[in-house]
């Protein structure tokens, strides 16, 4: 059995990510921290869990969390990189679902994140952990960077057009709309029911601390340089994302559904959908799946890709389970074969 910590278990990726492990077949939770909530059984906390976990939050100790096989940070950025040299010494491998260590130049998360940033030693060790970009890598590797929920749905619906070569790199448009749990869980007035149900707005607009972490994956699928405009929206639901992406064609004649299906089809967690299809974020809820439509208005030079995942699930949490099924040589699959919710 997988030892397993989770570092930040009170926010909606820790729950999230407590679903999945205790149902996991193959993983021990052993540490679940929270310095404001510890001594308190995280079952009274979070209701959902009583019966399938009976541990109590304890304040994070180096000690534990390097006794186990593997440690989750579920935490705000900054987090994971003050406490990593401890985890570090051990043996353990690190899935950080934060955004420390996913940006691999360090002056630039500074310029972005607005902090020193207290291990740019390491960030040379991480491996970014979009498995359909970087499995190989992952499976080595002892420190996993679970890209964001944004740059996961924007890459994996540009990938198969980059890759290909058969599109500009210039000149891509990703207008995604989030739902308001990827704010946290902490509270905050734009948050509340009141101020944002019932509306629907763009933010962020000149600059989101996303942007340099999806340019560089798909510079990598690019190989070379691109241009990228990124507009997030927050949309009055819970959970999920909808991505719609826009590229030109710098070829005549082309197959796209075709392209994707052929990238994709060894795929466990994504779905091409027919043609003419419209993905629902509905049809993702509380799943690792990520499914893709893609269209060519009026058989014309632009395509657009339509792009839906749960920014809790295949965005954070059950992303981070299958990096650590493939980091420990199990079943990609293993502990995320479930149906998403509906309705």
């Amino acid at each position: 059995m997988i030892k397993a910590a989770v570092v930040g278990g009170t926010g909606y990726t820790g729950v999230e990510l407590l679903r999945i492990l205790v149902a996991h077949p193959e993983v021990q939770l052993r540490v679940i921290t929270s310095r404001a909530e510890a001594g308190l059984p995280v079952a009274d906390l979070f209701p959902s869990l009583r019966g399938h976990c009976d541990l109590a939050f304890v304040a994070p100790r180096g000690d534990e969390l390097a006794d186990c096989d593997v440690v989750f940070f579920a935490t705000p950025h900054g987090v994971a990189q003050a406490m990593l040299p401890d985890v570090w010494r051990s043996e353990a491998r690190v899935i950080d679902l934060s955004a420390d260590f996913r940006i691999r130049d360090a002056a630039l998360w500074e310029a972005w994140y607005g902090q020193v940033h207290a291990c740019p030693g390491l960030l040379g060790e991480a491996v970014y952990g979009l498995p359909e970009q970087n499995r190989q890598a992952i499976a080595a590797a002892r420190l996993v960077a679970c890209p964001g929920c944004y740059p996961t749905a924007v890459q994996l619906g540009f990938k198969p057009l980059l890759e290909a070569g058969i599109v500009s790199p210039a000149g891509l448009i990703a207008n995604a709309a989030s739902g308001v749990s990827g704010a946290g869980r902490q509270a905050k007035v734009a948050a509340l029911f009141a101020e944002m149900g019932e509306s629907f707005s763009a933010y962020a607009a000149s600059g989101h601390r996303h942007q340099p972490e999806i340019e560089q994956g798909l510079r990598a699928m690019a190989g070379t340089d691109v241009d990228l405009t990124f507009v997030p929206h927050l949309v009055p639901m819970t959970r999920g994302i909808h991505a719609t992406l826009y590229a030109r064609l710098s070829v005549a004649e082309v197959d796209v559904q075709e392209i994707f299906e052929a990238a994709y089809c060894d795929e466990p967690f994504v779905d091409v959908l027919p043609p003419g299809s419209h993905p629902e974020t509905r049809t993702v809820r509380g799943s690792n799946m990520c499914r893709l439509a893609v269209h060519r208005p009026g058989d014309g030079a632009t395509v657009v890709v339509l792009s839906v995942i749960d920014n809790l699930a295949k965005g954070a949490s059950t992303q981070a389970v299958q990096n650590m099924n493939i980091m420990f040589g199990l079943d990609e699959k293993l502990g995320l074969g479930g149906v998403a919710l509906m309705p």
